[in-house]
C-alpha cells in the first residue's frame, strides 16, 4: 500500500491577511497618537509658565535641561512615536487609494466631519511645524536673537516676529483638528467607542483639545497685546 506524499505548507509575508495588516497599522497609529497626545498636553502645561514670568520660565527649562539622560531618552521615544506614527498614516493612507484607483466625479460628506477631512493636510503640516518649531527654539538656527540660557526673551522675541507668530497659530489650528479627530478615532480602533459613550468621548477630547489649542494660541497673542514681554 503505497502512501500519498503530504506537501508540507509554507507561509509567507505575501499570506498575511490585508486586513490585519491593516488593523495592525490602525492600532500602531492610536498606540503612537496617545503617546503624541500625553507629549502635547505636557508641553502645553510647561509653557503655560510663560505667564509667570522669566525666572519661572527659565528655571523650569534648566530642570529639563539638568536631567539630560531622562531628557535624551524622553525625546528618542517622541522621536519613535513620531516616525511609526507618521509611517503607518502614509501606508494606510496609500492602501485607500489603491483600492479606489479612480477619483469620485464628485464627493458629498455626508457623515464626515472638518477634522476627518483635514487629517490629510494637518498631519503634514504639523510635521513640517515641528521641524520648523525645533529649529526656532531649540536649536535657534531660525531664530533672530536666540540664547540658549534664556528661554523666555527667546518665546518673547520670537513671537515678536509677525511670520513667525502666524506660522504658530496656524499650526496650533490644524493641530487641533488632527488631535481632535485623531483621539476620537483611536477609541473607534482599540474597541473602545461605542454608541453609549461616544458622546462623551467627543464631549472630553472636545473640551481638551479646545483648551490645547486655546492656550497655544494665546502665546503668540499675548506678546502682540503686550500682556508678555520683556522689563
Amino acid at each position: 500500500m503505497s502512501s500519498v506524499p503530504v506537501t508540507p505548507v509554507i507561509t509567507s509575508a505575501s499570506s498575511v491577511n490585508p486586513l490585519e495588516a491593516t488593523v495592525a497599522k490602525k492600532v500602531l497609529v492610536a498606540i503612537t497618537g496617545i503617546v503624541l497626545y500625553g507629549f502635547v498636553f505636557v508641553h502645553m502645561v510647561g509653557n503655560f509658565q510663560l505667564y509667570q514670568g522669566p525666572e519661572k520660565l527659565n528655571h523650569y527649562a534648566e530642570l529639563l535641561q539638568s536631567m539630560k539622560p531622562v531628557l535624551w531618552t524622553f525625546r528618542l521615544v517622541l522621536l519613535f512615536a513620531v516616525g511609526i506614527h507618521a509611517l503607518m498614516a502614509i501606508q494606510l493612507w496609500l492602501r485607500n487609494r489603491a483600492a479606489r484607483p479612480v477619483s469620485y466625479a464628485s464627493q458629498r460628506f455626508v457623515a464626515g466631519t472638518i477634522t476627518s477631512r483635514t487629517m490629510i493636510w494637518s498631519g503634514p503640516l504639523i510635521g513640517f511645524f515641528v521641524v520648523y518649531h525645533i529649529f526656532h527654539f531649540t536649536v535657534g538656527s531660525c531664530h533672530p536673537h536666540f540664547d540658549k540660557h534664556d528661554v523666555y526673551s527667546n518665546v518673547v522675541l520670537g513671537f515678536q516676529q509677525p511670520g513667525a507668530a502666524l506660522a504658530y497659530i496656524i499650526a496650533m489650528v490644524a493641530l487641533g483638528f488632527h488631535l481632535y479627530h485623531g483621539s476620537v478615532s483611536l477609541f473607534q480602533t482599540l474597541g473602545l467607542r461605542t454608541p453609549a459613550y461616544e458622546p462623551v468621548i467627543k464631549v472630553v477630547f472636545g473640551v481638551v483639545t479646545t483648551l490645547i489649542v486655546a492656550v497655544n494660541i494665546s502665546f503668540p497673542i499675548a506678546v502682540f497685546a503686550g500682556i508678555v514681554g520683556l522689563k
